[in-house]
């Protein structure tokens, strides 16, 4: 296959869930792939195993983003695709919630979007343009208990999203940036989220119910909606919302 052929991509929050997963398909499809994680470990060993190279990075500190990109920039010579993944949940009330706490998920969901589109935007001018792909979710659209502090850093991650498209679709820079929205997958994170009460039986059930397909998604679902957007098919397509939520938001 070869829908990503002669392209080079950069996801962050490639060591596990849907990054991992991105990356993986990605480079069935022909890409040249870089993927960053905090958990150098984990990096290290997704690299190995799929044959791509990881870079070590805490996406939430801007002095990390310069050498990624030049780095990107001196071996591979472009960039035509970002894919903003990492990011992290929390599940608290807002009266139990310390301003630390909030402040942590707004800068790993949403501060670092805004950090690697402002540095990638440049290397992907030079190189004739490109797609960026922010992860934001069906948290960024609407409301949950216990999840304020993430539906505010999805919500900006998405009205983000949409200014930045107008911006260089004002520019004429040949740069496309669109969001993806998923509901609860198969991941650590919804699974630490089961797992964390006293029934995690009920709370997978409850969170199944949640979406009228009748169960959660799966990493390859996402993985395959953020290839359409890292691909040519979606040459039309900016400043929209991709939403891959079993139905849980038409409701």
């Amino acid at each position: 296959m070869s829908r990503l052929a002669g392209k080079v991509a950069l996801i962050t929050g490639g060591a596990s869930g849907f990054g991992r997963a991105t990356a993986a398909l990605f480079l069935r499809e022909g890409a040249r792939v870089v993927i960053t994680d905090r958990n150098a470990d984990g990096g290290r060993a997704v690299a190995a195993e799929l044959g791509c190279r990881f870079v070590t990075q805490d996406v939430t500190q801007e002095e990390t983003w310069a050498p990624l990109v030049d780095g990107i920039a001196a071996a591979e010579g472009r960039l035509d695709v970002l894919v903003n993944n990492a990011g992290i949940g929390l599940f608290r009330p807002v009266t139990e919630m310390t301003l630390a706490e909030w402040r942590k998920v707004q800068a790993v969901n949403s501060d670092a979007v805004f950090l690697g589109c402002k540095y990638a935007i440049p290397l992907m001018k030079r190189s004739g343009g490109g797609s960026i792909i922010n992860i934001a979710s069906v948290a960024g659209k609407v409301g949950a208990p216990l999840m304020s502090a993430y539906c505010a850093s999805k919500g900006a991650v998405t009205l983000f999203t949409k200014s930045l498209a107008m911006e260089c679709a004002a520019d004429k820079s040949n740069i496309r940036v669109n969001s993806v929205h998923p509901a609860y997958v198969e991941t650590a994170l919804v699974h630490g989220h089961i797992t964390s009460g006293a029934e995690p039986e009920k709370a997978r059930r409850f969170l199944e119910r949640l979406h009228p397909i009748g169960r959660m998604g799966q990493v390859d679902e996402i993985a395959n909606g953020i290839l359409f957007l890292a691909s040519d098919e979606s040459s039309f397509m900016t400043g929209a919302e991709l939403v891959l939520d079993g139905g849980l938001t038409a409701q």
